[in-house]
């Protein structure tokens, strides 16, 4: 059975092109007008993952998410923010409302589909996990102390993230990435090539131990790595 995506969008074209795409990818796609469609159509059809704007009549994205996470059954539920907006403090404020990824307009719709397919894997390894330690927890002591274990797991790999040095080149590249850049206009400023540029966004990734630039803007910015 194909995943579910829920693409919320007030412009059409956007809302078509993208569920065409999509469903040529191999997924089941649902459309929104605004957000307050949106949320009834995530309590209705229960998607696997959201791809959402920002500016919207009735209920823009930003409460779209932040009214989705609010919810116990999809405070896990993938959301990707689709905006025109990029300035650091917009950016913020959509991880902040609980977005996973912020995709800056333009953009192309290969790079939406490989960012869904990561978010997707990264869902549904995590939903089995939750119900394999479901299956296996036989108490509420037990169930609380597997929280306990993985909160300190997690701390355990933020202290060694912060402990990983920076290159000055490598400061540069993640100051460009909060920015939304893609690879090829990093290259321009840096006066790099592109391949070159995914090898030091590869060698950030693997430094602060996170998986993808959602993930990295995210830790960055939550430890002062950049202004």
């Amino acid at each position: 059975m194909p995943l579910t995506i829920l693409v919320v969008d007030d412009d059409l074209g956007t809302r078509l092109s993208i569920s065409d795409y999509l469903e040529l990818s191999g997924y089941s796609v649902i459309m929104a007008n605004d957000g307050q469609e949106a949320l009834a159509m995530v309590e209705e059809y229960r998607p696997d993952l959201i791809v959402t704007d920002i500016v919207m009549p009735r209920m823009n994205g930003y409460e779209l998410v932040r009214r989705v996470r609010q919810q116990p059954a999809f405070r896990l539920l993938p959301v990707i923010l689709l905006t025109a907006r990029t300035k650091t403090q917009e950016r913020i404020l959509g991880y902040q409302s609980g977005c996973d990824l912020y995709l800056p307009k333009p953009f192309e719709l290969e790079e939406l589909a490989a960012a869904i397919r990561n978010l997707l894997e990264r869902s549904q390894i995590i939903q089995s996990e939750y119900r394999f330690s479901q299956k296996d927890d036989t108490s509420n002591s037990l169930s609380s102390q597997t929280v306990k274990n993985h909160h300190s797991l997690f701390n355990q790999i933020e202290e060694s993230q912060l402990l990983s040095s920076l290159t000055l080149r490598e400061k540069e590249v993640l100051e460009l990435l909060t920015h939304g850049l893609s690879n090829a206009e990093m290259g321009l400023q840096l006066h790099l090539s592109p391949r070159t540029v995914e090898k030091y966004v590869s060698s950030l990734l693997r430094k602060t131990d996170t998986s993808n630039r959602a993930e990295l803007v995210r830790f960055a910015m939550k430890h002062g790595l950049v202004e």
